[in-house]
């Protein structure tokens, strides 16, 4: 197989996610005048929340992140805030692709933006061709890969790199509890009963902040980018939109959040989450080993980080759904989101009564 057959690529911009090519060539010959020749635009078509571009200049390749159109977010979406800790990364956690240029004016492109380097590699998504799916043996490889990945991006030295404000690491449990509560009660439009019941016991079952670190926030798989020639070895973590300082197991939460195992239930795979249901993954609980082994940290509390990272997905699916309801977005994608609400509440609520993380629906 020719290593460069499965590089991730870009495809045409989807209807109504547009960018003025010209406005766009125009700022860059002002911000970055050694990108001569004609820019093309293209869309990479994965990804729920900000938008992907793949932007050639010339013979360079570049690729632009802007927010989602009709996005009304509270504390997302900050274009700015994202290169920031990109900027400040250099240096410190090689996996964090190179910024180039900023733009905070939104009478370019309708929104600010900016742009980074493009790292070319293979990033595993849920709808792979059967082709592209690992053998078992590599898949175990890549899932070790994932998890020294996490543990080094919680090993940074933040304040080394400038990033000591970047978050409010005291109280962080407690916040991130009542703001994902808060956010989901704005953006509900259907009643979801295992959405309060998971709400109200996270917020009443809390933990005590743990160790700060640098998390990510949404740490997957398709979130990675591979080594062409070797499929275990990550060569960038990508969309840092939501990275900030705060409780690791938290961090490790998400992940276990978007972890699908076989036995889960239909409506929950079909979100199509990440593709952790190949052979040769490790189960959630597999994982939490894997985690706590190689970064020292105890996970005395696998169900809450699980439940907590189920609440907040399915909250970032229903305020992508009520986009949708809106009329902001017409991706058909969207249109059944609301199902997938249900099942990752669903799914929480089963790890909360059964106290475990795996094997959820065994008679």
């Amino acid at each position: 197989m020719s290593a460069g057959r499965w590089i991730d690529r870009a495809r045409p911009v989807r209807d109504g996610e547009e960018l003025d090519a010209g406005r766009l060539a125009g700022w860059l010959a002002e911000r970055l005048p050694e990108l001569a020749g004609p820019v093309e635009v293209e869309q990479f078509p994965s990804g729920f929340s900000n938008l992907t571009y793949l932007v050639r200049a010339g013979e360079r390749e570049l690729v632009l992140r802007r927010p989602p159109f009709g996005a009304a977010v509270e504390g997302g979406h900050d274009m700015s805030r994202e290169h920031r800790i990109l900027a400040a990364l250099e240096g410190f956690y090689p996996k964090a692709p190179a910024p180039l240029a900023r733009c905070d004016d939104a009478g370019v492109l309708g929104a600010p933006f900016y742009l980074m380097e493009r790292v070319r590699g293979v990033i595993l998504r849920p709808r792979m061709p059967a082709e592209m799916r690992p053998a078992p043996a590599t898949m175990a490889a890549i899932a070790d890969g994932f998890v020294e990945t996490l543990v080094e991006l919680h090993a940074v030295d933040y304040r080394a790199a400038g990033l000591g404000g970047l978050g409010r690491p005291e109280g962080y449990v407690r916040r991130q509890i009542e703001g994902w509560r808060k956010r989901w009660a704005r953006a509900r439009t259907d009643d979801v009963p295992a959405m309060e019941q998971v709400g109200e016991w996270l917020a009443g079952d809390r933990p005590a902040d743990g160790e700060p670190a640098l998390i990510h926030n949404d740490f997957k798989y398709d979130n990675l980018v591979l080594d062409p020639d070797d499929w275990s070895r990550v060569k960038a973590v990508l969309d840092w939109e939501m990275a900030t300082l705060g409780d690791p197991l938290l961090d490790l939460g998400t992940s276990l959040g978007y972890w699908l195992e076989a036995g889960d239930p239909p409506a929950m795979r079909a979100l199509e989450l990440s593709p952790t249901t190949l052979p040769g993954n490790p189960t959630r609980r597999e994982l939490v080993e894997r985690y706590s082994a190689a970064s020292g940290r105890e996970v005395p509390r696998p169900v809450f980080c699980y439940a907590y990272g189920l609440y907040k997905i399915a909250v970032i699916v229903q305020q992508i759904y009520a986009r949708w309801r809106q009329g902001h977005t017409s991706d058909p994608r969207f249109a059944g989101l609301l199902e997938g609400v249900r099942a990752c509440a669903g799914a929480a609520w089963q790890a909360i009564q059964k106290g475990r993380i795996d094997r959820l629906y065994d008679c």
